[in-house]
């Protein structure tokens, strides 16, 4: 085989080289599938024994029923007469609104009006831009402050996770 100053001249015929000798070692071949024997190397399969054919065990790791079983068939335990009638119970009542809500909120508002439309209040954008941004900031730390820290009132916090 020659080869030129970047690799061989023949690539079709050095990779058919490359995988023939890949094959003959066993490489891409399913266990199922005969070995080719190399014609210069015939000494090196080994014959494998032949293992009988086995009925595989009935269970899925070595008992019980079978995965295609379990998958694809229906319910050993036979159909559930309440499957699909499931009534959630009622939710809880919203809780109201507290006084400490309503100035988030409205600092909130005065916030967005007056960054958006300062004129309708009779302020200059100058002067309510600034003003908006303050109102803003100060309605994100005023929900920022409420936001309770810490177990729920009558959970055990040396429990962990409760369900």
């Amino acid at each position: 085989m020659s080869r030129g100053k970047d690799g061989p001249e023949d690539v079709d015929a050095t990779f058919a080289e490359i995988v023939a000798d890949l094959r003959a070692e066993g490489v891409g071949l399913f266990p199922d599938e005969e070995l080719e024997k190399p014609a210069e190397k015939p000494a090196e399969k080994t014959p494998r024994p032949e293992q009988p054919e086995t009925e595989p065990e009935p269970g899925w790791r070595g008992g019980g029923t079978s995965w295609d079983k379990t998958l694809f068939e229906d319910d050993p335990a036979g159909p559930s007469d309440d499957e699909g009638h499931f009534v959630p119970p009622e939710p809880p009542p919203l809780p109201r609104p507290r006084k400490g809500a309503f100035i988030v909120l409205l600092f909130f508002v005065l916030g967005l009006l007056l960054l958006i439309a300062p004129n309708l209040i009779g302020m200059g954008t100058r002067l309510g831009t600034p003003l908006g941004i303050l109102a803003l900031a100060t309605a994100i730390a005023l929900l920022l402050l409420r936001v309770r820290q810490g177990p729920p009132p009558g959970a055990d916090p040396h429990n962990g996770a409760q369900v």
